[in-house]
């Protein structure tokens, strides 16, 4: 079976990089990969990481570029990429507009689609932004739908899409824990973070959503400090994201406070290291509410609304909003309680258990495609 993945941001490559590992050594799969390079140097860093070559680079990534410059550039440029490979089946990851020029591509060629991730819904078609709208055009091109939860199961039912719907998992969990392998005998990795004291209970924040932007992000910015003055045994870790609307708030904010450590963008192999060594984590990450969990760290979800639902039903991660008084209500109670701690950091992680990947390739390798 010909499989073409194509995947252009950070955290597609991180889900779709066990997945492809996985399908090289199927010998009834030939893998091939597609980047578009919606973004580049961080896609690049986790396609080295996992030592993954690409088959086709669009390189579609310009400065100052708009939904409508990937849109068209991309869907165009996967023509000839389609054409050229004559894939039995395209691969495409979560809700990114790549996701949704890829499968639309697809469909395009009469080319069948395999949605992996498919079914998470916020109910807003403008938060996230153009993800809702990006994963619910997908699914209507899908031909596949690996989803990652029951509730996203139910999701796609809601739909009408109930044919060829596989419970899996998420492959998020496949890459965590493939990349912490990696990370053993790496003895040097923490001389990258020598002016964070990990004597101290580590908070790792990230935070970088465009509808956060404005007094959102202040409000966030401003629980942190209040948190970091208050507490002077934890040790706050912020990798800042480049975004000036993220850079300006934060530094004028934070940048001034000792226990907070303002730091570069990390790269997943550090990112996911760190994670590790934290005791909370405070996020508007979608993957980070996926992986936290599976390594026992309880997540606090700084936005008003999330498509990850179950790690909220399970325990796993509370969504605290943009609320300075909630944030930092819900991150005293966890510093200073610990049954409430320890309650949320062995709830078990509803988004799988490693096996997804393997999941996937046994589901299509017992099946016969057709046009």
């Amino acid at each position: 079976m010909n499989c073409l993945f194509i995947f252009g941001t950070r955290p597609e490559a991180i889900k779709m990089a066990p997945l492809v590992k996985q399908f090289q050594k199927n010998d009834h799969f030939q893998a091939k990969v597609c980047v578009t390079a919606q973004h580049r140097e961080m896609l690049d860093q986790v396609l080295d990481f996992f030592g993954i070559q690409p088959d086709y680079d669009l390189n579609l990534m310009q400065p100052n570029q708009t939904l409508f410059d990937i849109t068209a550039k991309g869907l165009k440029a996967l023509e000839a990429v389609l054409d050229d490979c004559q894939p039995d089946i395209v691969f495409v990851q979560g809700d990114t507009t790549t996701c949704f020029i890829g499968g639309l591509a697809a469909f395009y060629k009469k080319i069948k689609v395999a949605h992996i991730e498919a079914g998470l819904r916020s109910g807003n078609k403008y938060s996230p932004f153009p993800e809702e709208i990006n994963r619910e055009l997908t699914s209507k091109v899908a031909d596949f739908h690996f989803a990652p939860t029951i509730k996203a199961v139910q999701n796609l039912a809601l739909e009408n899409i109930s044919s060829n719907v596989h419970l899996v998992g998420n492959t998020v969990i496949d890459a965590l824990l493939l990349g912490l392998d990696i990370l053993k005998n790496d003895n040097k990795i923490k001389d990258s973070f020598q002016n964070i004291d990990f004597n101290k209970r580590v908070i790792l924040v990230t935070g970088h959503r465009r509808e956060s932007f404005g007094k959102p992000f202040e409000n966030i910015a401003s629980a942190i400090k209040t948190l970091a003055e208050s507490y002077r045994d934890i040790e706050v870790v912020y990798p800042v994201h480049l975004n000036p609307n993220v850079r300006q708030v934060v530094n004028k904010t934070l940048g001034d406070v000792p226990n907070i450590k303002l730091i570069e963008p990390l790269p997943y192999p550090k990112l996911i290291w760190l994670m590790n060594q934290s005791y909370l984590v405070l996020t508007d990450s979608g993957g980070i509410q996926e992986e936290a969990p599976a390594l026992g760290k309880p997540v606090l979800v700084m936005r008003e609304v999330t498509e990850r639902t179950e790690g909220i039903d399970a325990g796993t991660a509370k969504l605290v909003g943009t609320s300075k008084e909630k944030i930092i209500a819900e991150a005293s109670k966890l510093l200073d309680d610990a049954e409430a701690y320890a309650l949320m950091s062995n709830s078990v992680n509803p988004y799988g258990d490693g096996t997804t990947s393997q999941k996937v390739s046994d589901i299509l390798s017992n099946i016969e495609l057709t046009k």
